[in-house]
C-alpha cells in the first residue's frame, strides 16, 4: 500500500514478486517440444548437464549411487550446483535461458518458481518421456509440477523420558512440554507445514492463518532451529522434549539409541518431499539427458539404496524398504501412502510475506 511515507516494505515485496512474473509466460521454442526419450542409453558426446541439488554428504551419496555411473553410461559431464536457493537463479535468467536443466526441490520454492513463469515441463510430458514414472505411487505426480522421488513423513519426535507420549497433533501444546518445545525458522519447509497443520487443527482449514498465529503464540517459548540436524542435537541433549521433525531424522536417532520415539501427524498427513523438475526450455541435449537422469532416479534399486543412506521413503512401488527401516515399522505399500497430503502451497505463498513477518515477530517475543 502507498502511505505518507511511500510504498511500505510489504507492499514493495508483493509488488516486486508480482512484477517478476510479468512477460515470463508463453515463451515458445518449437525445438524444446520435440525432445523425446525412451528409457535407453545414448551417447551425449560429452555434453554438460546442469543439475541443482543439495550439497555435502547428500552430493557425495548422489555421486556414488547415481551420477558417476550416469556420466560414464551417457558420455556426459554433470555440473552440480548445490548453492541453494534456486528461485533467484531461474528468475534472473528467465524461462528461455534456464541455468539448470534438472533441479531437486522442496515444494514451496518449486511452486513459487513455477508461478513466476513458464519454467518447467508439465507432468504429462514427463510421463511421456520418463518410463519409470509409471511405477510410482499416484501421489508422486499429483501436483502437476515435477515428480516426487523420495519423501519423509512429518511427525513429532519426543523424548521417551519426558512424560506421557503424545497421541494427537494438539499434544504438542500440553503443559508438560512448556519451555521444551522445538520448531524451525520460517524459511524451513517443516515450519511452514507445521504452521499449516496448526491452522487446520485449531481453525477451520489450513488457510485459517489467524488460528495458526494463535497456535504459535500458545506454544511459546520454543527452541527455533534452522535445520533438522540441529534440532536432533537439541533433542539428544534434552534441551527439547518434543519437536517438529521428519521421520527420516527421528528414525535415525532412534536407531542410534537416543531415547526418542515418533508421533506421526495422522490428522494432517503432510510429507517432506524430494521433487525433481525438468526445465521446459533447456537445450535439446540437456533436456534429453534430464529425462534420462530422472528416469534413473526413479528406479527401484536406486531408491532402495538411497533410503538405506537417508531413511527417506521411496515413491517407486517396487522399491524394497531397507531392513533397518522395516524393523521400525516403515513399509512401502498403498496403505502407507493413503491420505498423504500436499498443502495448497500457492495459498500459502500468496500470503507468505505476512505469514513470515507475523510468525517471526511471535518467535522473537
Amino acid at each position: 500500500m502507498i502511505g505518507s511515507k511511500g510504498i511500505s516494505r510489504r507492499g514493495l515485496l508483493k509488488t516486486g514478486a508480482a512484477a517478476a512474473g510479468v512477460s515470463l509466460f508463453n515463451i515458445n521454442h518449437a525445438w524444446s517440444q520435440d525432445v523425446t526419450y525412451d528409457g535407453g542409453v545414448f551417447d551425449a558426446g560429452g555434453a554438460t548437464l546442469n543439475v541443482a541439488e543439495w550439497g555435502g554428504y547428500w552430493q557425495e551419496t548422489q555421486n556414488r549411487l547415481l551420477l558417476d555411473k550416469f556420466q560414464k553410461d551417457f558420455n556426459c559431464r554433470i555440473q552440480y550446483d548445490s548453492t541453494f536457493p534456486w528461485f533467484p537463479k531461474f528468475v534472473a535468467n528467465g524461462p528461455e535461458d534456464p541455468p539448470i536443466a534438472i533441479a531437486n526441490w522442496n515444494l514451496p520454492e518449486m511452486y513459487k518458481t513455477a508461478a513466476a513463469g513458464d519454467y518447467f515441463v508439465d507432468v504429462e510430458e514427463i510421463r511421456a518421456n520418463v518410463p519409470n514414472v509409471a511405477k510410482l505411487w499416484d501421489f508422486a505426480s499429483l501436483g502437476g509440477t515435477g515428480v516426487t522421488w523420495a519423501f519423509s513423513r512429518y511427525c513429532y519426535v519426543y523424548r521417551t523420558d519426558a512424560g506421557p507420549a503424545p497421541t494427537s497433533f494438539k499434544d504438542f501444546w500440553k503443559e508438560e512440554y512448556a519451555g521444551r518445545r522445538g520448531t524451525y525458522i520460517t524459511s524451513n519447509t517443516l515450519q511452514m507445514d507445521f504452521f499449516l497443520g496448526s491452522c487446520a487443527t485449531f481453525g477451520e482449514s489450513e488457510t485459517d492463518f489467524d488460528a495458526g498465529y494463535e497456535a504459535m503464540r500458545a506454544a511459546m517459548p520454543m527452541k527455533i532451529s534452522d535445520f533438522t540436524g540441529n534440532m536432533a542435537t537439541l533433542v539428544e541433549r534434552g534441551e527439547v522434549a518434543i519437536a517438529v521433525q521428519s521421520d527420516a531424522e527421528a528414525l535415525l536417532q532412534k536407531e542410534k539409541g537416543v531415547p526418542v520415539d515418533l508421533y506421526y501427524w495422522d490428522e494432517y498427513k503432510g510429507i517432506l518431499t524430494q521433487t525433481k523438475t525438468i526445465s521446459k526450455y533447456a537445450d535439446p541435449m540437456s533436456k534429453r539427458l534430464a529425462f534420462a537422469l530422472l528416469n534413473r532416479t526413479l528406479e527401484a534399486e536406486y531408491q532402495t539404496a538411497f533410503a538405506n543412506e537417508f531413511w527417506m521413503r521411496p515413491s517407486n512401488r517396487d522399491a524394497v524398504i531397507p531392513e533397518k527401516m522395516a524393523a521400525l515399522g516403515v513399509v512401502n505399500s498403498a496403505d502407507a501412502t493413503d491420505g498423504l497430503h500436499i498443502p495448497d502451497w500457492q495459498a500459502y505463498l500468496d500470503e507468505e510475506i505476512d505469514i513470515v513477518e507475523t510468525v517471526n515477530e511471535i518467535f522473537a517475543s
